[in-house]
């Protein structure tokens, strides 16, 4: 039997990952394959989506394959800091305070309806995501390692919800959708739920692949080339954000540094070792729609941070000499 090199096996068991998603929310497979590369890269992701689109699905599927420990927390507008990070109690029988951990300390923690947890909850969880650490009483918690959020929020309900702050969704390295199934993956959906039922149907189909090794798969991400010419259309686009006259706040360096790392992980997801600008093209509205800022004479206006990330996309020249 003949042995894949490390870098082709690698990247053989992550297209089998894709292919994988692609079946556990049927016809999501791009999608998913924007949410997994912000995790490729060591990052975190916001879903902005309706109910019922298969995100919980996802992430359980992907925690799996990955071979992290899952937690699900539901957000309400009553939770407290401890409901997230844990708190410590005073153990009876051995007379003395015991920190109990809380959801937080999982691989991959799904946040369900973010948006409806207030302000104080929330920051207890920026700062898990942003220094994979917590504090509870003065005492700091390293949390595990590798460590990641997939955040949920339901964009067209606003009663009851928590605006999440900028330097919240900055920690974001993705804010994605996976969107509405088309009309034959909904009609496959409805004819096996009647054959097999809901249950069925709500679980992830199994997989007889190993776990990939999260780590390992993120370290193969130094081998992919990202070239002069893409680097600098990546900078052309991002600084193209701070001179729009649409927007009162353009994207940071982050945006660029994340908007490389991103492709990167794509690249390695199709199964290639160099990023080519039809990759940045595919992230740029993912990658730094959420962080900019419509000018305030905009809002409520027809007008929103994707359509203008998509223009600058269309303004700004690609790269000439490409060989793709």
């Amino acid at each position: 039997m003949t042995m894949q090199p490390p870098r082709t096996q690698g990247m053989a068991e992550l297209a089998e990952l894709v292919a994988h998603l692609d079946r556990v929310v049927v016809g999501k497979g791009p999608e998913l394959e924007i949410v997994l590369a912000a995790i490729l890269a060591g990052g975190h992701v916001l879903i902005e989506d309706v109910p019922g689109v298969g995100k919980t699905l996802a992430a359980k599927a992907i925690a799996s394959r990955l071979g992290l420990t899952f937690a699900r927390i539901q957000f309400t507008p009553d939770m407290l800091p401890s409901d997230v990070t844990g708190a410590v109690y005073f153990d009876q029988r051995d007379r003395e305070f015991v920190f109990r951990r809380g959801p937080v300390f999982a691989g991959l923690v799904l946040a369900d309806e973010i948006n409806r947890a207030p302000a104080k909850t929330q920051a207890a969880l920026l700062q898990a995501m942003a220094e994979q650490e917590v504090s509870v009483d003065g005492t700091t918690h390293a949390l595990p390692r590798p460590f990641h959020v997939i955040a949920t929020a339901n964009p067209i309900e606003y009663e009851g919800t928590f605006a999440l702050p900028e330097a919240q969704l900055d920690r974001f390295l993705v804010r994605a959708a996976i969107g509405y199934p088309d009309e034959e993956s909904e009609l496959h959906l409805v004819r096996e739920t009647a054959r097999h039922g809901v249950e069925v149907i709500s679980q992830a189909p199994e997989s007889t692949a190993p776990p990939i090794n999260l780590p390992e798969a993120q370290h193969l991400l130094r081998d992919v080339t990202v070239t002069d010419e893409v680097t600098r259309y990546i900078v052309d686009l991002v600084v193209a954000t701070r001179q729009h006259r649409s927007l009162a706040l353009g994207a940071s360096p982050r945006g660029s540094l994340a908007l490389t790392q991103c492709a990167q992980a794509i690249a390695l997801l199709r199964g290639r070792t160099y990023v080519t600008p039809a990759d940045v093209q595919d992230l740029a509205i993912p990658v730094l729609a959420h962080r900019v800022v419509l000018r305030t004479e905009l809002w409520g206006s027809q007008t929103d941070t994707l359509q203008v990330i998509q223009r600058i996309v269309e303004a700004t020249p690609t790269p000439d000499a490409w060989d793709a």
